[in-house]
């Protein structure tokens, strides 16, 4: 299905609609974005008193409904149905022929516009320059900000990074502060600061955010018990104890982050830089968020943050079909990038590890097709997995492959053939343990759940490769996203 990556027909549509007038903080990337949407969106709910607050994040997680969220609640059903069709009747009448994401991106805008929000946090699609969400206009835009950029959807945005990274920084308003955040690849900087430049906005480095030591005088006793061979009695690994300075504040703040990941303090360093231009840009003098927005509601926020799907631990206890309870970790790593970023937690996790004997590692993966991206180039940097420096740990590794649900309204969205996967695990890891769903197989995610928990011996199962798997994880434990 060929993308239309113009904005020329959403502008006119949006002519038929009340204007777009609400306070957005804008945010691109190809990996961490929607992190850091959750971070901005829990510190300004904890804002004293708490700022109303919109979220559109894309693709939804287990419906469409999730990707609108408001005061941390997925959109009404009626109130998204009515919004919907109001646009898609204007739609019809000028023959503009909308694609889905600009129906939905559309949709959300009129949802946060009618709901007269406080200030929304606005995620970019799939690139930045051309995306449906750049349509908001200029005077609305607060705070734009960049997260990590890497390859992916090539075929839309570029062959290289610093290209990806051109299209995406075409989110920057003139005279408005840009958050930059830290960049792994060469060339990235430079590109975007030229855009930012070219724009005329103020572009603004992300804060560093540093890891410290436990203190309980702050953080409370520590409550050691995460053991990675034990789904009984689990408890979550401990939040990690961060420090920051923060240019809008005089004190330094200390607090626990409680998303997984060295990679969540650069996106935390990215929301926090985007608070601190909120608050002391030139362009906000006549914004009254300094009132309402503090040390100890940042630190609220920081505390409280969640985002399933990203480094997310679930307990499954024994129940038909499975036959005894299980320990998993569901992360949507779709792309080369993010899969490093899940290898290196899980070579993080199987350090406290202190047992001897084998223990389990299964995967449970799929994948979306999404050429040039291969599927060995994103399983490699987790198959086989990388024990920690000296470890004596033993593991099998187990992996089974199949086919995610197809997202509503994604009919381009297509799964790599299970078949297809076996093929790369074996070439990664050719005495692993394959289970392979077959072709047409109804609900393959609880056959692969069931499989994992008849794989003899403890351990942890990890469910990764796709948001849309995650989805159906989350569907089998009847869970939402917010």
């Amino acid at each position: 299905m060929s993308i239309d990556l113009s904005l020329d027909r959403l502008h006119r549509l949006m002519q038929h609609l009340p204007p777009y007038t609400r306070p957005t903080l804008h945010i691109a990337g190809t990996n961490g974005k929607g992190s850091v949407s959750a971070i901005l969106t829990s510190i300004l709910r904890n804002s004293s008193p708490p700022l109303s607050v919109g979220r559109y994040n894309s693709p939804h997680l287990v419906s469409i409904y999730d990707s609108i969220v408001i005061d941390d609640h997925p959109v009404d059903p009626d109130v998204y149905a009515d919004a919907k069709s109001r646009i898609e009747r204007v739609d019809k009448e000028h023959y503009k022929e909308l694609s889905s994401f600009e129906l939905l991106t559309a949709t959300a805008l009129l949802v946060f516009e009618e709901a007269k929000l406080d200030v929304v946090v606005l995620e970019v699609g799939m690139g930045g320059r051309l995306d449906a969400t750049n349509i908001i206009p200029d005077e609305s835009v607060l705070v734009s900000a960049l997260t990590t950029v890497d390859l992916d959807h090539q075929a839309f945005l570029g062959n290289t990074v610093p290209e990806i990274a051109k299209e995406k920084a075409g989110i920057s308003r003139k005279g408005r502060p840009f958050i930059l955040g830290p960049q792994k690849h060469a060339g990235v900087d430079e590109v975007v600061m030229e855009v930012v430049d070219r724009i005329g906005g103020d572009l603004v480095r992300s804060l560093q955010v540093v890891k410290r030591d436990w203190d309980e005088s702050i953080d409370g006793p520590l409550e050691s018990g995460f053991k990675l061979s034990s789904a009984l009695n689990f408890r979550l690994p401990p939040p990690q104890p961060v420090k920051v300075r923060i240019p809008c504040f005089s004190e330094e703040v200390n607090e626990l982050l409680p998303l997984y990941g060295d990679h969540q303090l650069d996106n935390l360093g990215v929301a926090l830089a985007a608070i601190s231009a909120l608050l002391t840009h030139p362009s906000h003098t006549h914004r009254h968020f300094s009132v309402r927005i503090t040390p100890q509601t940042v630190s609220r926020g920081i505390s409280s943050v969640r985002w399933p799907g990203r480094l997310s631990f679930h307990s499954i206890p024994a129940q038909l079909p499975l036959p005894r309870p299980l320990l998993v970790l569901a992360d949507g790593a779709h792309n080369p990038a993010s899969a490093v970023t899940l290898g290196a937690y899980i070579t993080h996790l199987m350090s406290s590890v202190d047992q001897i004997s084998p223990i389990n590692l299964t995967y449970i993966l799929s994948l979306s097709h999404s050429p040039p991206k291969t599927p060995l180039q994103t399983l490699s940097p987790i198959l086989p997995p990388t024990l920690p420096p000296q470890s004596a740990l033993r593991v099998n590794v187990n992996v089974a492959c199949l086919r995610f649900t197809p997202p509503a309204g994604m009919p381009w969205v297509k799964s790599v053939a299970p078949a297809d996967l076996r093929d790369v695990v074996i070439k990664l890891v050719p005495d692993a343990a394959i289970w392979v769903a077959d072709e047409g197989l109804s609900d393959p995610l609880t056959k692969a759940l069931e499989w994992a928990a008849r794989r003899e011996g403890e351990g942890l199962v990890v469910v990764a490769g796709s948001l849309y798997l995650v989805a159906d994880l989350y569907r089998f434990l009847g869970q939402g996203k917010s």
